[in-house]
C-alpha cells in the first residue's frame, strides 16, 4: 500500500482528494493536516510514501512546509493547488524549486463512478512519485565556489569542413520531474546563446504563464510563451503554451496549432520533434528530458536519423525514467547525459559552431 499523507485547508477540497485517493486499492491515506505546521509535525513521527500539499495556508504555506521537509525528512511532494491565483501560483514555482516532485491542479468533483481526467491524473501521480527517490535539500547545496567537472568527460568535438551546415535549432521535450531541470540548464546557457530553443513540458492547463516567469528569474536567456506565427531568434526559449500543438517551418517561423493531441498530450513533444526533424535536420539538437510515457521517443530517433545531434537525459539524474528510456532503447539518443554533461555540451556547441560532437 501506498501511504500518503494529504495536507489542505479546505475541508471540502480534502474531503474530495480523500474520495478521490482512497477510491484507488493501492492507496491508504494515513493522515491529514489543516497547514503545513502540522503537515512538517505529522512527517517528523511518521513517514508517508507521498505527500499532496496545498500552497496557501494558515500558519505555514506550502512552500515553506516542503522546503522545512525537504530539509529534514525528504518525502516525495506533490503540489496539488489552483491555478488561477498568481500569488499561488509563483508559490507552486518556489516549492518545485525547493524539492517538490510534481505540479497538479486540484481536480474537480466528478460523480461516483465516473472518474474526472484530473482524479485519474492525480492518483497515477501519486503511484508513480511513490517510487521516486529523493533526497534531502540543504540550504546551501551549492558551495560558494563549485569546482567544474572535467570536460574529458564528454565527447570530443569533430571539426567538420568549413561547407557543413550549422545547427540552427534546439528542440528540448521534458515531463515529470523536468522543472528543475530546465531552470538548472537555463541558467547555465550563456546570454549570447546562438540558437534559439523549442520547448515543450508537460504541466497542467493554467500553470505554465507561471512557469515560464519562474524559468526568467534565474536563466540568462529570454524565456517566453510562444505566440504563432513569430520566428525564433538564438538566445531565446520559446515554450508551448497549454492545449495547442507547436511545430517550426524552416524558415524558423513558429506555428501553433489546435491539432489533435498525440500520445494522448497537447502539446507533445513528438509534434514539435517531427517538425524539426523535416524542417532542419542535421542543423538541430534534440533534447528528452526525464518524464512518464514515451512522448517524443521515436521522433528523437527520426531527428537523429535526419543527423541531428540527439540527448537524452540519463537514468540516474532523472525523476522518471520514461521518455528517454524509450529514446535509448530506440537507439533514438546519441548521448544520455546529466542535466551538467548536457549544458556542457550545448555550450560547446554554441561556442564552436563549426564543429559537432563526435558519435
Amino acid at each position: 500500500m501506498i501511504k500518503v499523507l494529504v495536507v489542505e485547508d479546505s475541508p471540502v477540497a480534502l474531503e474530495l482528494l480523500k474520495h478521490i485517493l482512497s477510491s484507488d486499492p493501492e492507496i491508504n491515506v494515513i493522515g491529514t493536516a489543516e497547514n503545513g505546521l502540522e503537515a512538517v509535525e505529522f512527517v517528523s513521527r511518521q513517514k508517508p510514501d507521498v505527500i499532496t500539499m496545498d500552497i496557501i495556508m494558515p500558519k505555514m504555506d506550502g512552500f515553506e512546509a516542503t522546503r522545512s521537509i525537504m530539509e529534514s525528512n525528504p518525502v516525495p511532494i506533490v503540489i496539488v493547488s489552483a491555478s488561477l491565483v498568481r500569488e499561488e501560483v509563483e508559490k507552486t514555482w518556489k516549492a518545485v524549486e525547493a524539492g517538490a516532485v510534481a505540479v497538479l491542479e486540484k481536480p474537480k468533483y466528478s460523480s461516483p463512478g465516473q472518474p474526472s481526467e484530473d482524479a485519474e491524473r492525480l492518483i497515477e501521480t501519486v503511484k508513480l512519485m511513490s517510487q521516486v527517490k529523493v533526497v534531502r535539500r540543504w540550504r546551501r547545496a551549492v558551495p560558494s565556489n563549485p569546482v567544474p567537472a572535467p570536460a574529458a568527460a564528454l565527447p570530443r568535438p569533430v571539426v567538420r569542413k568549413a561547407s557543413d551546415r550549422h545547427i540552427k535549432v534546439v528542440a528540448i521535450g521534458a515531463s515529470t520531474g523536468g522543472p528543475p531541470v530546465l531552470q538548472q540548464l537555463f541558467s547555465k546557457l550563456p546570454s549570447n546563446f546562438r540558437y534559439p530553443v523549442l520547448l515543450v513540458q508537460h504541466i497542467s492547463p493554467g500553470f505554465t504563464r507561471g512557469f515560464v516567469d519562474w524559468l526568467n528569474r534565474t536563466s540568462n536567456v529570454k524565456v517566453d510563451l510562444a505566440s504563432n506565427g513569430e520566428t525564433a531568434v538564438p538566445g531565446r526559449v520559446y515554450v508551448a503554451p497549454d492545449g495547442l500543438q507547436m511545430k517550426i517551418e524552416p524558415s524558423g517561423k513558429i506555428i501553433l496549432a489546435n491539432d489533435k493531441p498525440e500520445n494522448g498530450i497537447r502539446p507533445s513533444v513528438s509534434y514539435l520533434f517531427r517538425s524539426v526533424a523535416r524542417s532542419f535536420g542535421d542543423k538541430a539538437v534534440g533534447v528528452l528530458l526525464t518524464g512518464m510515457g514515451r512522448d517524443g521517443a521515436e521522433e528523437l530517433k527520426a531527428m537523429r536519423d535526419e543527423g541531428a545531434v540527439t540527448i537524452a537525459q540519463d537514468k540516474e539524474s532523472c525523476i522518471v525514467y520514461g521518455m528517454p528510456m524509450e529514446a535509448v532503447k530506440l537507439g533514438g539518443a546519441q548521448y544520455s547525459l546529466s542535466p551538467e554533461r548536457m549544458t556542457e555540451m550545448l555550450v560547446r556547441l554554441s561556442d564552436n559552431p563549426g564543429t559537432r560532437e563526435d558519435s
